[in-house]
């Protein structure tokens, strides 16, 4: 009887941090649509990121198919190589351009959902501390176990502490959760590489 009651417990506290990181994710996403995703700004650049990309796209494959005609044809008809070069470096850095303004954008939104984040992980942290909130199928590596059995009691390694139980939920259902209501981030932002941080360009010297 004792050990059903506390399976029963198990499961439910397994539920409600599911249930509670189900909740914090559509809050984030809803800040997120109310400081950014609605304005004329955000939506212009991520038009901007996405027609540069179609260009760039374009671009790279007309220059292929360029370059294996005019080798079985000659290279008098075609456009010289390095102004097609030159092109593409333009659309290029203005894509990566835009990219830096869409995350600049996004700061905003980013502080205040790291900070419902920070406080919805305190209260959590406080109510199920020590507590096994559910059970693994099997034992994790020792770098994963670190996380997993983080704070809790024994030494079965398949227990699974709510650090470990919300980082998988807080991943898995914000990303999905992004995807279907269409406010992931363009995919050419990320192969931009035009971060707030961006690599050095090699062909700078």
């Amino acid at each position: 009887m004792a050990s059903v009651l506390s399976s029963s417990l198990r499961y439910g506290d397994s539920v409600s941090v599911v249930a509670i990181s189900a909740a914090t994710a559509v809050l984030c996403e809803a800040i997120s649509w109310l400081l950014i995703y609605r304005t004329a700004t955000y939506n212009s650049l991520r038009a901007s990121i996405e027609r540069h990309s179609r260009k760039l796209d374009a671009m790279k494959s007309g220059a292929g198919a360029s370059a294996s005609s005019s080798s079985s044809a000659g290279s008098s008809s075609a456009p010289p190589a390095s102004s097609r070069a030159k092109k593409m470096d333009r659309v290029e850095t203005s894509l990566k351009d835009a990219a830096r303004e869409l995350s600049l954008a996004k700061l905003k939104s980013g502080a205040v959902v790291a900070a419902v984040l920070f406080v919805v992980f305190g209260l959590l942290n406080s109510l199920f501390e020590g507590r096994v909130v559910a059970k693994l199928p099997f034992a994790p590596v020792p770098l994963v176990q670190r996380m997993s059995h983080r704070g809790l009691p024994g030494n079965d390694p398949t227990d699974c502490s709510m650090v470990f139980l919300y980082f998988l939920c807080s991943m898995s259902i914000r990303t999905n959760l992004q995807k279907l209501l269409g406010f992931a981030p363009p995919r050419a932002a990320a192969t931009a590489g035009g971060g707030l941080f961006p690599m050095p360009d090699p062909k700078v010297n």
